[in-house]
């Protein structure tokens, strides 16, 4: 197969079909800029993908030191070669001539050119100024999931051993910590105990709350090519909205939002109540499963069937799949990680892969899944809510080996309390004890929830806030001081995706103008800032990526993610490696958990668990009662109503998500003429039976309101469940891509104007799927169509009533199928 694709109207290309055990076959997706074929092509250069958590590996086309096009890595184990829509057209953002070249800093109100030695002074003055007056607890660092692992390793020990602040967080924790918050429970660190070759050998794959298809476009290639194949796997889909995953599973479960765990109880229900336990690995692998039998024991189909509005015949028929199943892996994602009871939920996703022993073998195993491209880096490096190389910091040891690996006293390092997440610091910044705040990569402003909160807090005149970005976002609009960063592709670094696969990402081009690399950036600012070790030598030791990664392996060393077997070199060329990769695995490790439990021990432990309810961490002496041989974990959950339920006045449910051409606040994406084109505007989602009930079509302009605020868009009507509404978070409240609030508007066009400031107590992840809402007219469409692609989960009812979302010239894509 050779052919050229319009892939906006195929976001996932031809199939490639192939049968249960064997290898996924390899197809190259190639795309160059217009005018440019392969032999204009002077250098590829290798990288993987930065706009979601799969780590697509590709190389970078370069021509007169420019970026020119993209090709998928053939060779490597996550794509074989394939890319999805953002890998695609996304590079082409890095060219934009909006890109920010120069620092900018605050002049009498306003934002002025400047150059690095005053913006860096400002900062540094800034810095100790408030260390002298009012301690390391003034200071905050609020980072991204799509830096590098050598840069946030660099910010964790600048952070929390040169200043010495507990508060150090990233936007990892809106789309993430979940997943790393029920590994813990279960299994005392974080890690993913799968793999995506599991989707190779699986006979049911289970996906909570995970649109598969737009989240991680390329593993659902893999599954679309099982489902042509002999031998296809059967799917359980739980989703409230009619996805691409939904229309093609056996079972699709479409609960009310809030209601998760209710569900899950049920499931377990029928799999103990039929006997599909694996009772000698529980006996031999965990812990607590009496407790789950005896929690879960009334818990029926029918009981839940009246909390979820869920059929009860199809919460057993999804427990039989579930209990049927020779080999099953289950993928979690938003759906459950930013709705009510979130780690509660995700735990009992591990919990039916513990009682039916699938774990460790291939087809069997649970993804825990990132949203963003370097999540599990945050998460790696202590710059979301822990201590690098997954240390307990109720472990004094722990605190004591890292101190070593610094060369600090351990009272340097702050453990007195957790690690402060997002919310809470910006909660100290809203009531003032938080006096600067250092933002990089993400876009607040946008991405928070209750945007009008947010804005308020960013706008305190007491509050000195830096951001670090490519363009002028709307959180950097607010900016005491804007410092120009280099992107991918303009610079090196590793970093590793949902399953633990760690990739090279070379430099290809120069940055513009006076951008410069994070890693560079927060170097220059711990120069000086002159931190040191209790020796008086630099605290900071390294001067480049390669450096940088050699000390963080030293910081792994003999930790869960052990980085020890791996270097630039090796990891350059050829496949990445998941880790562990270390002497005993020396090839790295597909699978964790393949003999027994590893890292759940009190002595060795990430976390001593919380209460699933209330947040509160255990302390090691209940642990150690609870589990002293270091066996997984089997919590049990009630299921609890959510905290804003519909009434009288905001009738409906409120969920917010994604769309498969857009990434986050489209900073990027908005600036690739094709995927722009694809989801130029929000849009507002409401089924058939709502629109007509209220007398609305298809196009009507409609207002969404909650109690916090209003977004307004255009109505697509589709088969999402009765009650429900759906926006799209990605949309700013100006629009990126003309650089310019839409008529002058200011307010109306963000998802987070209408969320709520409210999370999960155990993971501290916002709750964006659980508002109250009310839906009104504002006018008629006129014939005028939502903006809402066709292509996806927003397809409309009528399948024919609207034409269907295309590319056109622009969006061809050379597909190259192995023979």
């Amino acid at each position: 197969m050779d052919a050229s694709v319009d892939r906006i109207a195929r976001p996932w290309g031809s199939r490639t079909p192939y049968r249960r055990h064997e290898k996924w076959p390899e197809r190259v997706d190639t795309c160059l800029a217009d005018g440019v074929d392969a032999g204009g092509v002077q250098r590829w250069v290798q990288a993987a993908s930065i706009l979601h958590s799969d780590g697509d590996a590709m190389d970078i086309a370069v021509a007169d030191g420019r970026m020119v096009g993209v090709r998928g890595r053939a060779q490597d184990r996550v794509n074989r070669g394939r890319l999805e829509p953002k890998d695609l057209f996304a590079w082409q953002a890095n060219a934009s001539p909006d890109r920010l070249t120069r620092p900018l800093v605050r002049e009498n109100g306003h934002l002025v050119e400047s150059d690095w030695p005053t913006a860096m002074d400002r900062i540094v003055a800034r810095s100790r100024e408030l260390l002298a007056e009012r301690g390391p607890g003034s200071i905050g660092f609020y980072t991204s999931g799509q830096l590098f692992l050598e840069e946030y390793y660099t910010l964790a020990v600048l952070a929390r051993a040169g200043i010495g602040t507990n508060h150090l967080d990233g936007n990892t924790r809106l789309c993430t910590s979940t997943a790393a918050e029920a590994l813990k429970e279960s299994f005392g660190s974080d890690g993913q105990p799968g793999t995506y070759d599991d989707i190779d050998h699986a006979d049911v794959i289970a996906l909570f709350g995970h649109n598969l298809a737009e989240t991680q476009p390329v593993q659902w290639m893999r599954i679309l090519d099982r489902l042509e194949g002999a031998d296809p796997p059967r799917l359980l889909c739980v989703d409230p909205r009619p996805t691409p995953v939904a229309r093609r599973a056996t079972v699709h479960l479409a609960p009310r939002l809030g209601t998760n765990v209710a569900l899950l109880n049920a499931l377990l229900h029928e799999i103990i109540r039929t006997d599909r336990v694996d009772h000698d690995y529980v006996a031999a692998h965990t812990v607590g499963y009496e407790e789950l039998a005896s929690r879960v024991k009334d818990r029926t189909p029918e009981w839940a069937a009246a909390i979820c509005d869920v059929p009860a015949a199809r919460i057993a028929e999804a427990a039989e799949l579930l209990g049927s199943a020779d080999r099953l892996l289950s993928t979690v994602l938003q759906g459950v990680y930013q709705s009510h009871q979130a780690t509660a939920a995700a735990v009992q996703v591990n919990n039916i892969h513990l009682i039916r022993g699938m774990l460790g073998r291939p087809g069997a195993g649970v993804l825990q899944m990132n949203g963003q491209p370097t999540a599990q880096n945050t998460r790696e490096c202590g710059a979301d809510g822990d201590l690098p190389g997954f240390r307990n910091w109720q472990n004094d040891a722990h605190v004591a080996e890292l101190a070593d690996v610094w060369n600090v006293d351990p009272k340097t390092i702050p453990h007195y309390a957790p690690p402060t997440h997002a919310m809470q610091m910006f909660r100290y910044a809203e009531q003032g004890s938080l006096r600067m705040l250092w933002i990089t990569a993400t876009n607040p402003a946008v991405s928070l929830p209750e945007l009008s909160r947010i804005r308020s807090i960013l706008a305190q005149e007491r509050l000195f806030v830096v951001v670090q970005d490519l363009f002028l976002t709307e959180t950097a609009q607010l900016a005491d001081v804007v410092l120009p960063a280099a992107t991918w592709g303009e610079k090196t670094g590793t970093f590793t995706n949902a399953d633990r696969t760690v990739h090279l990402s070379d430099r290809a081009v120069e940055p513009p103008g006076e951008a410069r690399p994070d890693l560079d950036i927060f170097l220059d600012y711990a120069a000086r800032m002159d931190f040191r070790d209790k020796d008086g030598g630099p605290l900071v030791t390294w001067h480049d990526p390669e450096s940088a990664f050699e000390a963080w392996k030293r910081c792994s060393a003999g930790r869960p993610c052990d980085y020890t077997g791996l270097t630039h070199a090796r990891l350059r060329g050829g496949t990445g490696i998941q880790w562990p990769c270390n002497d005993e695995n020396p090839q790295g490790t597909p699978r964790l958990y393949t003999d027994g439990i590893t890292w759940a021990h009190p002595d060795v432990c990430e976390s001593y668990g919380k209460d699933l309810v209330t947040g509160a961490a255990d302390d090691v002496v209940e642990y150690r009662s609870l589990n002293p041989d270091g066996k997984a974990v089997i919590r049990a959950a009630a299921y609890l109503p959510p905290h804003e339920q519909p009434d009288d006045d905001y009738p409906f449910q409120l969920t917010t998500g994604r769309t498969l051409y857009h990434f986050h606040t489209r900073t990027k994406t908005a600036r690739a003429a094709q995927l722009n084109a694809a989801a130029p505007d929000v849009w507002v989602e409401a089924s058939a039976s709502d629109a007509t009930a209220l007398g609305l079509e298809e196009g009507d302009l409609v207002d969404v309101t909650t109690p916090r605020g209003a977004v307004r868009g255009r109505l697509r009507v589709t088969d999402i469940r009765p009650g429900l509404l759906f926006i799209p978070f990605h949309y700013g409240y100006w629009d990126t891509k003309a650089g310019h609030a839409p008529d002058g508007e200011t307010a109306g066009r963000a998802a987070n104007e209408t969320t709520i400031t409210d999370w999960d107590p155990v993971s501290k992840q916002p709750l964006f799927k659980t508002a109250a809402a009310a839906l009104h007219r504002v006018e008629r469409g006129d014939g005028h169509p939502a903006p809402a692609p066709t292509t996806t989960a927003s397809a409309p009812s009528r399948a024919d009533a609207l034409p269907g979302t295309t590319g056109g010239s622009l969006a061809l894509v050379r597909e190259e199928a192995a023979e």
